[in-house]
């Protein structure tokens, strides 16, 4: 399993900064978020996205834990530490759910402040469609683009990595609309594409859960979506049909936390054993892992829920966080970029390095995010960010100066 989260009632994605409008930012609603919970947010984004991004590179440059072990025993050298060290980015998948926990925050966090102040708020379906779009399909765009292009050059140095799917138009449109999973596979070598069309489709139907909360409550709204979500788990995903309906309960976990929080005091303290009770959830998802992806999925969701809701109560926290979690939400502001274009740059240094066979050390994997992680910055500069802005120009006036990083 591979990939994001995007911002939105005001504004995010697996796994993208929220829209930075170019207006300050500003607080003036007393149960805005503050300044440490989006740096909470960010940093998870970040970790985010490296994990998944460190999990492909090694995926595609190592050989792998058990070949690794068998040809270098209990040798005790530098580069045989280093890559048992990497054992736990045997879990990297488990970046996916922290983006779809996330996502369904970040989107419904501004609707969810406007439902405590007015219940009678509704939301505009058209104007946040129309910024989701211009959020999301020029990033889309260059990213297929890019991953055409590169995945070209890989094409001419046999023997093909077997990571290359499809570059044809048709798989082109079929991820272009969003439709992988459903209507086809993802584009070339670049897998991470599939929590994308997921998470579309979370934002097509999110206007119909929002109706639902005005009208029966988010813990009632949660409840039909775990439903939902079983049904579909047996229907579709066990027939490797990807569908939202199977991981709407991760996203809606997040929505879920946003209006509570909307709804309770920022003094309001949780218990802090919720912490190891998302350790607790977060290990029980990595034994599960063993006997599947999906039912470790699932249990990773609800044990970063459990985590993201006590993290948020940091407050203005950011000037005592420690350097760690700060860079770390340095990374978070191109994660979206990062998640996007990763999986065909290290396809084609693999090709260009080593024609696509697994190396027995695991150094170059960290030269392969070397390249990556830059790369995705200067994606970011270029083609992300007047995306953001782009989107932030269709913001109704009177939500500007709300509430922040909407």
């Amino acid at each position: 399993m591979s990939d994001p989260a995007l911002d939105a009632a005001g504004s995010s994605l697996p796994l993208s900064p929220p829209v930075k409008a170019a207006a300050p930012r500003v607080q003036s609603d007393a149960r805005a978020d503050s300044a440490g919970k989006e740096h909470v947010i960010d940093a998870m984004r970040g970790f985010a996205a490296l994990l998944v991004a460190y999990f492909h590179c090694r995926q595609i440059e190592w050989v792998g834990m058990q070949a690794f072990h068998q040809n270098a025993g209990h040798s005790l050298s530098l580069k045989t530490i280093a890559a048992y060290l990497t054992f736990p980015i045997a879990w990297g998948s488990a970046g996916v759910p922290i983006f779809f926990v996330i996502s369904g925050y970040c989107i419904h966090r501004s609707g969810a402040l406007r439902l405590a102040n007015n219940p009678a708020y509704r939301l505009d379906t058209g104007n946040f469609w129309v910024r989701r779009f211009t959020r999301i399909y020029p990033v889309l765009l260059a990213a297929l683009l890019l991953t055409l292009a590169l995945d070209w050059f890989s094409l001419q140095l046999p023997p093909v990595s077997h990571k290359i799917r499809e570059i044809g138009v048709q798989a082109f449109l079929v991820n272009l609309f969003s439709l992988q999973g459903v209507a086809g596979k993802t584009y070339g070598s670049n897998g991470a594409l599939w929590t994308l069309s997921l998470e579309v489709q979370f934002y097509a139907i999110y206007p119909l859960l929002f109706a639902l909360r005005r009208r029966i409550g988010m813990t009632s709204v949660l409840a039909i979506v775990a439903a939902v979500n079983v049904v579909s788990a047996y229907v579709l995903e066990r027939h490797d049909i990807q569908f939202f309906t199977s991981y709407w309960f991760s996203w809606t976990l997040g929505a879920w936390i946003a209006d509570a929080k909307a709804r309770t005091s920022a003094k309001t303290g949780s218990p802090r054993w919720l912490y190891a009770l998302a350790a607790g959830f977060i290990a029980l998802g990595c034994a599960a892992f063993h006997y599947g992806q999906y039912g470790a999925f699932q249990l990773w969701a609800i044990g970063f829920a459990f985590y993201l809701y006590k993290a948020l109560e940091r407050g203005n926290a950011n000037q005592r966080d420690g350097w760690g979690l700060r860079l770390l939400s340095r990374f978070g502001d191109f994660s979206f970029s990062l998640y996007l274009i990763h999986l065909p740059i290290f396809v084609l240094l693999s090709s260009v390095l080593y024609r696509s066979s697994l190396q027995m050390s695991i150094w170059p994997s960290f030269g392969y995010m070397m390249v990556a992680v830059p790369a995705a910055y200067v994606f970011y500069r270029l083609v992300e960010l007047p995306a953001m802005n782009w989107s932030a120009s269709f913001k109704p006036k009177s939500a500007k100066g709300a509430f922040v990083k909407s």
